[in-house]
């Protein structure tokens, strides 16, 4: 039976048709739609729930330690209150899941990972943790709501002093009260947009969802749902874990190698990685050039032989054309390379094209 957060019957009573998602139960989208939803991310702001991803705590005097065994990034250098993303593998390489690592105190470290991977996650962790390092899931007692699009400051600073809010990317702050209630704000997001993630606790989510909402109203803001998630992370080549990386693929040919630090001691797949860097295959961008949306695991094809097969696609609502994600063998195709991808037995024609598709200004 699917979960639900504590914004179920907050989504339900705004609208929200409620999916299957991940084990939970989440809104796909409102009555709005995914293009609206998606437009005002865009263009003013949005307000999505994402409480049901995982947040466990590392604490100890080797928490550090344990983090840069386990993890891919380093995270020596990381100041009090800095966010870092990372992706955590398997011993041959592939990635277990992609997630990001934020340093709350001298030795406390919050780690927020894939809902569907919550639990193989802990249990990988758990089984390769040692030394002085403790380890605890709080993703029960969490809620998070992600704030995102060119307005969310403003919106933001009419419920929290200015002064709390994290200015740079990547970066935190905790204890800040918003519209009364204690929070963590990150200055993070998966959409391309200038936004922030709000942690609290789960009791208090309905409330600051209310507050969130009725701060922004007059600035754009609706709720938003998975839909709009999914659309505004695929403009901005955000890749998701099941598509464009899993335990098959690594992070480098996912191309996160920006968060794959080679030089650093000894961590889990890192001879691996050291064996097939450069990788044998890429993340590729393509734009569909011929009639019909791309969607995932199509075949692509170059000069009629299969190339590769794409990872995720869609209909990009602020581009007004299909773009899809494929991995492909390294060195195979350039920008401006003309393809095709099968879509249900149809072929049409794409084009590589430049990874982000979208980026902001």
């Amino acid at each position: 039976m699917e979960r639900k957060t504590s914004l179920y019957e907050t989504h339900c009573a705004l609208g929200g048709r409620m999916v299957p998602f991940a084990g939970w139960l989440l809104p796909v989208q409102y009555s709005t739609g995914v293009i609206a939803e998606h437009m005002a991310v865009r263009q003013k702001a949005g307000l999505f729930d994402v409480s049901h991803m995982g947040e466990f705590l590392l604490k100890g005097a080797d928490a550090l330690a344990n983090l840069n065994h386990l993890l891919t990034n380093d995270f020596t250098n990381m100041y009090i209150g800095q966010v870092r993303y990372t992706a955590m593998c398997t011993e041959s390489g592939g990635v277990i899941d992609d997630l990001v690592v934020c340093r709350l105190g001298e030795t406390a470290y919050m780690a927020v990972v894939n809902a569907a991977n919550r639990e193989k996650d802990a249990a990988h962790m758990r089984a390769n943790l040692s030394g002085d390092c403790t380890f605890e899931d709080l993703s029960d007692d969490l809620a998070l709501l992600a704030l995102q699009g060119p307005s969310a400051p403003a919106i933001l600073q009419k419920l929290a002093p200015a002064e709390d809010i994290p200015k740079k990317y990547y970066s935190l702050s905790m204890r800040v009260p918003v519209s009364g209630i204690d929070t963590v704000i990150s200055r993070t997001g998966y959409t391309g947009e200038l936004g922030y993630e709000l942690f609290c606790a789960a009791a208090d989510a309905p409330a600051l969802w209310d507050a969130l909402l009725e701060a922004g109203s007059e600035a754009g803001l609706i709720p938003c749902g998975l839909g709009a998630r999914d659309t505004l992370r695929l403009e901005a080549a955000m890749p998701l874990y099941g598509h464009e990386m899993d335990e098959t693929v690594s992070p480098l040919e996912a191309g996160l190698g920006f968060a794959v630090k080679l030089e650093k001691p000894d961590f889990i797949g890192k001879t691996a990685l050291l064996a097939d860097n450069p990788p044998k295959r890429t993340r590729i961008g393509l734009a569909v050039t011929g009639r019909g949306i791309v969607r995932e695991q199509c075949p692509v094809y170059q000069d009629g032989v299969q190339l590769g097969q794409t990872t995720s696609g869609t209909h990009a609502p602020l581009l007004g054309r299909g773009i899809a994600m494929a991995l492909a063998p390294a060195g195979s195709c350039c920008v401006g390379d003309q393809l095709e991808a099968e879509v249900r037995g149809r072929r049409i024609g794409v084009e590589v094209v430049p990874l982000p598709f979208y980026k902001r200004a």
